[in-house]
């Protein structure tokens, strides 16, 4: 029993699955492959239809599609302009809509999942959904409250009320089985890279957010941790079952439309919330948020940023690894040799590998750029650069790249590195991100 196309789904989530960083390389072979064609010989108006049967049809596959469309949308800010404008507004609607499931399969889920009498616990419940995520849409509903108001009315509340797509994660889950099988194509990419417990990880963590009930967890975990926080705001739960979770309604301006139309003061105010969040998280609440497309986000009206959607985490009871501070404060004092024993010490070097220390100085450094000084506007001219640098097999860092390993423990923390870098080129935010990581980064100490 499922609602989703089998074949076409396989055809997708194998690449959905892979890590973001291999997403972002897809998306610029992609766009150095088209760019020659975009501006001579497509038009704009047929590059605007393929846009939007881009997102009919990754919408209508959901699962992996999704998570596949949305990675290309948090890193269309890598692409030349001439090939991202086209497809921006289409793709970043993955992040906040898609075609629904059907009214009647909403309530089989609802029935299934919180009985039979599902109704009663809601005073309203609207079947159009108001979003929909990779695996699952969201519905606006009044949640039916213990007695009734001064007029006689039931007491509820806003709320927003997840659904998991039939058969979403069986289909997800069978096509991870077979990536395995491609362990030819992945070596090609990278060579360095051990993939196959790269591939247990990635099981692991999409096994986890197919769980409402541990997504319910995990968000209980970060609303206390950041209850009354000024900055942050984490709606409760108010209940959950296996493939439903429902939620406090949050109320505020999307990110995607603070991307679109906002003011260069919003924009930079939720880009500094955003690293406030993300470096602050794994201190506070011993998990990281792994998911930071725009959708997940809104600034609310008393400036607050709103965080939504905890289905993808990585816990981190001990915080963020020291490692990562300590390695960025030594390359950012060109410490080449204390560079390449703190990375081979972690498994990104193979203990016995030759590999040039000032080569991997030179690698690393451009990307440290945003925390340098402190006061630095993401742009994605920035982006296309680094991008540019790193994919072009003439740089000379393309070889020495291929040497790196990824090790499975730092692949969540490298997707959310990733995903949020490109969520900040796509605000163009500025902010002080040197002095957010001297504060919440183990092992970052002050760079003189």
């Amino acid at each position: 029993m499922t609602d989703i196309p089998r074949r076409a789904v396989s055809r997708t989530a194998k690449l959905a699955a892979l890590p973001l960083g291999f997403a972002g390389r897809t998306v610029l072979g992609m766009g150095k492959r088209v760019t020659g064609l975009a501006s001579d010989v497509i038009s704009a108006e047929i590059q605007q239809r393929t846009a939007e049967q881009l997102f009919s049809v990754l919408g209508q596959l959901k699962g992996g599609a999704m998570k596949f469309g949305q990675a290309l949308s948090v890193f269309e800010a890598a692409l030349p302009e001439e090939i991202a404008a086209p497809y921006r507004q289409a793709l970043t609607k993955l992040q906040e809509a898609a075609p629904p499931l059907p009214a009647a399969n909403v309530h089989k889920v609802l029935a299934e999942q919180l009985g039979p009498n599902w109704r009663d616990r809601f005073v309203e419940f609207n079947d159009t959904p108001a979003a929909a995520a990779s695996i699952g849409q969201v519905h606006r509903a009044r949640w039916r409250e213990p007695g009734n108001d001064a007029s006689g009315a039931p007491n509820s509340r806003d709320v927003a009320v997840k659904i998991q797509y039939p058969g979403a994660g069986d289909a997800l889950l069978a096509d991870l089985k077979q990536l395995s099988r491609l362990g030819g194509m992945f070596r090609a990419i990278q060579p360095g890279l051990d993939v196959k417990p790269l591939l247990v990880e990635l099981r692991e963590r999409i096994t986890e957010e197919l769980d409402y009930e541990l997504e319910a967890e995990s968000q209980r975990a970060f609303a206390a941790a950041y209850a009354d926080d000024p900055e942050i705001y984490i709606p409760a739960v108010v209940n959950s079952a296996p493939r439903v979770l429902v939620t406090e309604w949050v109320t505020g301006t999307p990110l995607a439309d603070i991307i679109r139309e906002g003011t260069e003061e919003q924009r930079d105010e939720a880009g500094r919330l955003m690293a406030t969040l993300h470096l602050s998280a794994p201190q506070r609440a011993g998990l990281l948020h792994a998911d930071p497309h725009p959708g997940n986000f809104r600034l609310l009206p008393d400036g607050r940023l709103g965080v939504i959607d905890f289905g993808a985490v990585a816990r981190m009871p001990d915080g963020t690894p020291e490692p990562i501070g300590r390695i960025a404060a030594l390359a950012l004092r060109n410490d080449a040799a204390g560079v390449v024993a703190g990375l081979r010490s972690e498994g990104f070097i193979g203990a016995t590998d030759d590999i040039d220390a000032e080569g991997v100085l030179d690698f690393i450094r451009p990307m440290l750029e945003p925390i340098a000084t402190d006061g630095f506007r993401f742009t994605r001219a920035w982006l296309r650069g680094e991008a540019a640098r790193l994919a072009s097999p003439r740089s000379p860092t393309y070889q020495l790249s291929r040497q790196l390993n990824l090790p499975p423990s730092y692949l969540l923390i490298h997707r959310v590195t990733l995903g949020s870098i490109g969520v900040l080129c796509q605000l163009e935010a500025k902010a002080p991100y040197r002095s957010i990581l001297e504060r919440w980064l183990p092992g970052f100490a002050p760079v003189a």
